[in-house]
């Protein structure tokens, strides 16, 4: 019925303006995304609303073939200054248009061309960003063993970290822009990827942390700049200006538990500073009472023999 009910609104609002895309609110496209398989909106504001109409008139005239390529499950909507535009992209200077494939979001980059919009769109259809745990890493990245499954870009992430929820459209973006080229990964390191996170000494903070793998070395990302754009040009070139390190190999397990713990002290110094300095504090009022009660069996010793003495 809810299916039936969106149809109907589609066509109420787009009949009798082709060059139009149905303008929907923040609510109605996250339904939306939870209904419908595949759903592409352009994000506009009023600052650059010239360029959106641009955008717009493009959607517009390659709908019904857009529906056709996605069987029928394709849907082309428009929000006005909606709040939901910085969860896909730092860069909100331009129109953006977010294709949702189930739910995940991926960024459409290009020019405003209706033929390279069908094009993108068909080839951007299946999520490409795969996620790695402690035992799939070395497995399928091969990062440290040989190489042959080609370059990674990988970000580790936990899950309270905001900047890395919000990193999803972009890594699906570089993910299929690089599909059968290079590898766009993610690691949990607070979760099922823990120990790999230690293995490249990651530390526990909620900050996403960036590594490109290439040819048995690993390039750190060192900018706070999370775009398309700069992530791109990492990849492409630009990793070559910074450090090469040898990939490490996977740590013992006690070389693991001694990382474990130089983590936690890095984060928590206060916590396990008061951890360390609590037994010690018993350890010393231990020793002292043990002391003075050494001290008092002495004194009434002594008082004991002088009083034998007396007699």
């Amino acid at each position: 019925m809810s299916r039936l009910f969106l149809i109907l609104l589609f066509c109420f609002f787009t009949n009798g303006d082709e060059d139009s895309l149905q303008v929907v609110q923040d609510a109605e496209l996250e339904k939306l995304i939870k209904e419908e398989p595949i759903v592409v909106a352009l994000f506009c504001t009023d600052s650059i609303a010239e360029s959106c109409e641009e955008f717009e008139g493009e959607l517009a005239g390659v709908r019904e073939d857009f529906i056709d390529m996605m069987s029928g499950d394709g849907w082309l909507v428009k929000l006005l200054n909606s709040n939901l535009v910085t969860n896909f992209s730092p860069n909100v200077e331009k129109p953006m248009i977010v294709m949702f494939r189930r739910g995940i979001p991926v960024l459409y980059d290009g020019p405003a061309n209706g033929e390279v919009m069908l094009d993108t769109f068909v080839a951007y259809k299946e999520p490409g960003v795969k996620d790695l745990t402690d035992s799939t890493f070395e497995h399928l990245t091969q990062a440290a063993s040989g190489a042959t499954t080609g370059d990674w870009l990988v970000l580790f992430y936990t899950d309270e970290c905001e900047k890395c929820a919000k990193m999803t459209a972009v890594l699906e973006t570089l993910a299929c822009k690089y599909r059968g080229r290079s590898n766009v990964a993610k690691v949990n390191k607070q979760t099922h990827g823990e120990k790999t996170g230690r293995r490249f000494e990651l530390g526990i903070d909620n900050q996403p942390q960036i590594i490109f793998f290439r040819l048995q070395k690993m390039y750190r990302y060192p900018l706070d700049s999370y775009d398309v754009d700069s992530l791109d040009n990492f990849i492409s070139g630009f990793y070559k200006n910074y450090p090469a390190e040898p990939v490490p190999l996977p740590k013992s397990p006690f070389d693991d538990l001694v990382q474990m713990c130089v983590d936690y002290m890095k984060e928590y110094p206060f916590l396990v500073g008061c951890a360390v300095a609590v037994p010690v504090l018993l350890l010393l009022a231990f020793i002292y009472l043990m002391r003075s009660e050494e001290e008092k069996v002495k004194k009434k010793k002594k008082k004991k023999s002088k009083e034998n003495k007396d007699k």
